[in-house]
């Protein structure tokens, strides 16, 4: 049998003219290496026919694996990999770098390319990223500068200038794919799984300078599904905080701008509300619906902030909060992306 290369973590990934990840597309879906594409030698269906056949016959499981990895590599390498060139050299993985992935890297080996193996597959990715993201966010180099304030203000908008003016940003909510809020589920696609949220974090993190402030937002443990790994959480709490403060007609304007998806859906907005009901009564949630209803937007959004968001802000000061006071405030003039620009320069300027 041809010589299978074979590289251990860590290593430089990047190095790779491509990586392949050729698990079913429904273990790629929960988690696969950052830059990595879905080649798969089974798909779902067959993976579990193989594995049904298995436990009756291994001999006749394996014969039956050989065919379908034979057909599906044919397939690859009538389409992706075609137009590949004589110096394609691609790294690939499957769940522990077993036979789906040697299968696979052995045909490419054969036909001339420099095709790697990942020792020890996507589990030996996994627990890598587990333990190399607890080094980072343990490393009392480290510093998060933390975004806080009413819902509304624009923190989110605030990463995003910071992060034109050059500067190191991390965005959970992003990473999430979700506000943190009741109305914050996203108008398209869902949240990732937990793994896929922490490889994410951990392939933002990693790429940073950790002599340099890193922004982010103050965020609770749990943002939608997701939960903040404790080490993240535990580096939140020891952050300095910024506050920042937008008056209220600005905090409707950015609600009116970034929920307009529910313009489109108020019945959702509506169902939504209900949940609220033994926390903010009856009456209070039937103003809301039938603000909706009549297309009040300002008036509905005005009183949601007031009357519940403002409500169930959690203060530095509070004693179950994790976040200290704030070191300093800075107001942000209007809603426009001219003014979180001034107001990033005038927070990258400050002491902190």
């Amino acid at each position: 049998m041809h010589y299978l290369e074979t590289i251990s973590l860590p290593s430089d990934l990047s190095a790779h003219s491509e990586i392949i990840d050729v698990r079913s597309p429904s273990e790629f879906e929960i988690d696969h290496i950052p830059g990595a594409i879905n080649l798969p030698v089974l798909d779902d269906q067959q993976r579990v026919t193989i594995g049904t056949l298995y436990k009756k016959s291994p001999f006749e499981a394996r014969k039956l694996g050989a065919a379908l990895v034979s057909k599906n590599a044919a397939k690859h390498l009538e389409g992706h990999l075609s137009g590949k060139d004589f110096d394609y050299a691609p790294l690939l993985y499957c769940w522990r770098g077993g036979m789906r992935s040697r299968s696979l890297t052995h045909i490419l080996s054969s036909i001339g390319w420099k095709a790697k193996l990942l020792n020890g597959g996507y589990r030996a990715f996994r627990k890598f990223v587990v333990e190399n993201l607890e080094q980072i966010l343990t490393n009392p180099e480290l510093k998060l500068i933390i975004l806080s304030g009413l819902t509304g203000v624009g923190k989110t908008r605030m990463l995003h200038a910071l992060e034109r003016s050059g500067k190191q940003t991390l965005n959970l909510e992003g990473l999430a794919n979700h506000k943190g809020s009741l109305l914050g589920s996203p108008p398209k696609g869902g949240q990732p799984s937990q793994k896929h949220f922490e490889t994410q974090l951990w392939h933002t993190l990693s790429k940073f300078d950790t002599s340099k402030r890193i922004w982010t937002e103050a965020e609770s443990n749990r943002i939608g599904n997701i939960h903040c790994p404790p080490p993240l959480w535990k580096k939140l709490s020891q952050g300095k905080l910024v506050q920042l403060n937008l008056d209220i007609d600005e905090r409707i304007q950015l609600l009116r701008e970034d929920y307009s998806h529910f313009g489109d859906n108020p019945s959702q907005l509506i169902e939504l509300l209900n949940i609220l009901r033994r926390l903010r009564g009856n009456d209070l949630v039937d103003r809301w619906q039938q603000q909706i209803t009549n297309e009040e937007w300002p008036a509905f959004l005005k009183s949601i902030l007031l009357d519940h968001y403002d409500l169930s802000y959690r203060r530095p000061e509070d004693s179950k909060s994790i976040y200290s006071a704030p070191s300093t405030t800075v107001d942000i003039e209007s809603a426009s992306q001219e003014s979180y620009d001034k107001a990033a320069q005038q927070l990258i300027q400050l002491p902190l």
